[in-house]
């Protein structure tokens, strides 16, 4: 069984580019898995909704929402270091991320990856 973490990037994508990233990741993804996001990611998303102009606070509520509806697993941290900083850091996990700079870091330690291209479907890297 595959782990799965999702960045925060990558869930707040479902909403600005309007794709379903569930059904993407089914269709590239021919193994069993399960779906994580860290503890952090839950604080960043608390800190848009709190941050962010309207329509950014919209799309964190939203994500929160879809958390909690697809019942994706919170890993607990107990790190104070920054979300991209941690992500490296795991081993034994598949990143679901958008952010290029951490996919860089992630190829840098040989870790696969899952991402957006041409806004519209999953890879698997």
């Amino acid at each position: 069984m595959e782990k799965i973490i999702l960045d925060t990037n990558f869930l707040l994508a479902v909403f600005e580019l309007h794709i379903d990233i569930f059904a993407e990741i089914d269709k590239t993804c021919h193994f069993k898995y399960e779906l994580y996001i860290l503890d952090r990611t839950l604080d960043e998303v608390e800190n848009l909704i709190k941050t962010s102009l309207l329509s950014k606070k919209r799309t964190a509520k939203a994500v929160l929402e879809l958390i909690k509806a697809k019942k994706i697993q919170i890993l607990d941290t107990q790190d104070l270091r920054q979300v991209d900083d941690i992500l490296v850091d795991l081993d034994g996990y598949i990143i679901a991320t958008i952010d290029m700079d951490l996919k860089r870091r992630l190829r840098k330690k040989h870790r696969k990856i899952l991402t957006i291209r041409q806004k519209k479907y999953v890879i698997l890297e």
